[in-house]
């Protein structure tokens, strides 16, 4: 039963044989890295303007603030840093720390304009929590 299903079943419904399962990642696989190339093909950083970058993992959230022209990391901060000091870094909370604390080295550091780049990612959950965060502390998008 499981080889025979692998040709006809359709992509929208997950069925328990081992061809579609493969299929539907590679699918999921493919469309977030065309969003990935899309979102990041329009947000390009300048050193005026720099980009925010956001990655975003099950455990964890990390970004940094980068300047495209001169292809340098200016500023980052990550679940990571002890000095953050959260527990679990996969959820809301804790994006909206490292927001905070993006915010507040990138203001130290004379950037007060970015261009948020979120990504594969929607903005929806630990990104809007981030971006929210870093809006808040004083940073501009």
């Amino acid at each position: 039963m499981g080889g025979s299903l692998a040709s006809s079943c359709p992509i929208a419904v997950i069925c328990i044989c081992d061809g579609c399962n493969v299929k539907l990642k590679k699918i999921i696989n493919n469309q977030r890295r065309r969003r990935k190339f899309r979102v990041r093909n329009k947000v390009r950083g300048t050193s005026d303007r720099p980009r925010l970058c956001v990655h975003r993992t099950l455990k964890h959230f990390s970004c940094q603030v980068i300047d495209d022209t001169q292809g340098r990391t200016l500023v980052s901060a990550s679940t990571l840093d002890k000095q953050l000091g959260v527990e679990n870094g996969g959820n809301c909370d804790a994006a909206a720390a490292v927001g905070k604390v993006v915010a507040q080295r990138a203001l130290a550091a004379g950037i007060k304009k970015v261009r948020l780049d979120r990504g594969p990612c929607k903005y929806h959950g630990r990104v809007a929590a981030f971006a929210n965060a870093a809006r808040e502390a004083g940073l501009e998008f």
